[in-house]
């Protein structure tokens, strides 16, 4: 990975981030389906807006709208429902170490479904230290709820599974020729499609009461942010990084939450702090293959 491909992938970490925290505040004013739903149809429409702007060409193609279908369903609309729905029964710092299962599950997946993101020793290793990390950094004490409220635990690992096939998926926008940000914006206009009839028969949000100010300042967050500029980021990545080094932001949404608490908190790192980042850093170092180059040729070629 180049150094970009490291900014931005640090960029995207930041971004989804901050979702837990958004979706932490509209969950408690709105059900699970029109939040995703807001979500997505937020950033589609501004996500059009800026191709307007920036004149950037959007295929209309019956063979370009069915991948952008198939993208909103793996990487939108399902794994959105399951990890909105999974936060009302469980804890933040649950999910995220249970979404931290991406980059594993999505190591297993592209070495079934593509020839050159191949399982390897070094990959393998890498997904378990940094996992290890994440796990320290969020606080082993966030696995005591672990075994309990089993389904909403199931629901976010379904999640992490469909973001690793999302990610292959994905793979094809790039040979397709299409621009990460008509990518994007195809994505989640598909998704508000389809999510759109099941809010509707589900959620019946004309029920619902108003939300007030801070529950329409996330919501906007979750999507402008989170979803629209963050989407743009994650396919620009997928392009020039693959699935598997792509999926490795789930490792860095931790650290980046913690090392902007250190920035606008002015809060300390503590010890435990100082050996999760270390274990994260020596994961995204044995996946990415710089490790295994520094210790040598004979590692090199066995990872």
């Amino acid at each position: 990975m180049s150094p970009l491909d490291w900014s931005l992938l640090l960029a995207l970490s930041l971004l989804w981030g901050g979702s837990f925290f958004f979706v932490g505040v509209a969950v408690k004013a709105l059900p699970p389906f029109t939040i995703v739903l807001l979500r997505v149809a937020i950033a589609a429409v501004a996500l059009h807006l800026v191709l307007r702007l920036t004149r950037t060409t959007m295929s209309w193609g019956g063979k370009t709208w069915l991948a952008f279908f198939g993208m909103g369903l793996l990487n939108n609309a399902i794994p959105f429902s399951l990890i909105v729905w999974g936060q009302t029964h469980i804890a933040s710092g649950l999910a995220s170490i249970l979404n931290a299962t991406t980059p594993l599950f999505t190591i297993l997946i592209a070495h079934g479904l593509t020839t050159d993101e191949r399982l390897s020793k070094g990959r393998i290793a890498g997904v378990l230290i940094g996992f290890a990390g994440v796990i320290v950094l969020i606080g082993p004490q966030a696995l005591a709820g672990l075994g309990q409220d089993v389904m909403a635990q199931l629901a976010i690992l379904g999640a992490a599974i469909s973001y690793g096939f999302a990610a292959i998926f994905g793979r094809r926008f790039k040979r397709m020729g299409v621009p990460p940000l008509a990518t994007a914006a195809g994505q989640v206009t598909a998704s508000s499609l389809l999510l759109l009839p099941v809010a509707l028969a589900v959620d019946r949000p004309w029920i619902l009461a108003w939300p007030d100010l801070p529950v329409w300042a996330a919501i906007l967050g979750l999507a402008l942010l989170s979803t629209a500029l963050a989407y743009v980021v994650f396919f620009r990545i997928l392009a020039s990084a693959g699935a598997v080094n792509l999926s490795l932001v789930t490792f860095l949404i931790p650290v980046s939450a913690i090392l902007l608490g250190v920035a606008i908190l002015g809060e300390r790192l503590a010890t435990t702090d100082f050996l999760g980042l270390a274990l994260v850093g020596l994961g995204l170092a044995a996946i990415d293959g710089r490790l295994a180059l520094r210790l040598g040729p004979n590692a090199a070629s066995r990872s």
